[in-house]
């Protein structure tokens, strides 16, 4: 037979391709790696899981392993609006709905809100998935800049008087890839600007507890009410592997529509995870495991950034984030970020280059750096390596 795929699945573009090159450099074996956004094994509470599984399944044994509502676990989705309410957004828990991690809530919000030839607006750079989820139902992609505090207002105000965009997607906490962190004055400016027009903010937020210096910023729901859609995540603060995210709606019908579709596409997040990340929560102190979280992540940041001024030539540039999981760096003119991240993992380091956590810009000798899942020793092995890569290749 002749196999006839949908336009969809041949659809390859610039971040698929990347993906693929990042899965093989993967795939040459024992890397010192910078390259992903995983978490540290270490901050995972094996044991404190461990109980709370056991604890679901003598409990709510048969409940546990049972289909569920589409919308989640009551109690889960009580104990996230709750915090919510403590940074002083007006979220309930008929708000909340439980998703299989974030990324299947920007193909949920993606589903109800973009048709072919739609306007949107993203940050440049962006979030690598939310480009490729946002890619797959073809709208156009408006880009707007970063500034070292938050997206440059101005270029948002004429991007948003140019066009009618269904929704501004961003990280303003820690953004993905570069680190930054919008300000509370730029957040007053944008929430300013998009006020009362047909667009949503779409803010995602994994990294925002993750903060070891300086002080939390507000949230975007806090300015914009019904206009602001939260996504968050467990994934960074109890196990990835969990699989559980969510998104906060307060309007109802949009709400009402992506619960439909989630109920179309997989019927409900896992019903067991839920309870037992539910249990957890219930049986341990969360904020104190954040803590431990943050404590370690801030010494992890320190030994790259110690490592990056020993060894990185004066002509480099890059941040110094008081939070999340990513440093971003410059390189010297005239040194490709992708054929660097090539050459680096014929020596045992893999880095993210730039360029595909942009739209369209190409050549910009950028790159990310992922601290959080390296031992200290491998970080100052792996920068010093990187060093030497570098030099060879301005020679």
């Amino acid at each position: 037979m002749k196999l006839r795929l949908s336009k969809r699945a041949l659809k390859e573009d610039f971040q698929s391709s990347f993906v693929k090159i990042m899965l093989e450099v993967a795939a040459k074996g024992d890397l010192i790696s910078f390259a992903g956004g995983l978490p540290n094994p270490e901050s995972f509470p094996v044991e404190d899981i461990k109980a709370a599984a056991n604890k679901v399944l003598e409990t709510k044994g048969a409940y546990s392993l049972q289909y569920n509502s589409t919308d989640g676990y009551e109690p889960l989705r009580e104990f996230i609006a709750n915090r919510y309410r403590n940074q002083g957004i007006d979220i309930e828990s008929k708000d909340i709905l439980m998703t299989n991690g974030s990324q299947q809530a920007l193909d949920i919000i993606s589903s109800c809100l973009i048709d072919p030839d739609d306007d949107i607006l993203v940050e440049d750079p962006s979030y690598l998935a939310a480009l490729q989820s946002f890619h797959l139902y073809n709208p156009n992609i408006h880009t707007v800049n970063l500034n070292e505090d938050g997206i440059d207002a101005e270029a948002f105000r004429d991007a948003v008087n140019k066009h009618n965009h269904k929704f501004f997607y961003s990280v303003p906490n820690f953004q993905n890839p570069t680190g930054i962190t919008y300000t509370n004055a730029v957040r007053e400016k944008i929430a300013d600007i998009i006020k009362g027009k047909d667009t949503f903010f779409i803010e995602d937020n994994p990294y925002g507890e993750l903060r070891f210096k300086g002080e939390h910023q507000k949230s975007m729901g806090i300015y914009l009410g019904e206009q602001a859609i939260l996504l968050g995540t467990f994934s960074k603060t109890v196990a990835p592997g969990m699989r559980l995210g969510w998104i906060a709606c307060r309007e109802k019908e949009l709400y009402t529509k992506m619960k439909d579709y989630k109920q179309l596409i997989d019927l409900h997040t896992g019903t067991f995870s839920q309870l037992v990340v539910s249990q957890y929560l219930e049986d341990n102190d969360y904020d104190s495991h954040i803590k431990k979280i943050i404590d370690l992540y801030g010494k992890l940041c320190g030994y790259m950034l110690e490592a990056m001024d020993k060894y990185l030539p004066d002509d480099m540039h890059w941040n110094r984030p008081e939070g999340g999981m990513f440093i971003w760096a410059k390189l010297p003119n005239g040194i490709d970020a992708v054929e660097l991240s090539r050459k680096a993992a014929d020596d045992g380091i893999a880095i993210a280059a730039g360029e595909p956590f942009y739209e369209a810009k190409r050549g910009l000798g950028t790159f990310r750096l992922n601290y959080t899942n390296s031992k200290p020793e491998d970080i100052d092995k792996g920068i010093s390596i990187l060093a030497k890569v570098i030099e060879k290749m301005r020679k």
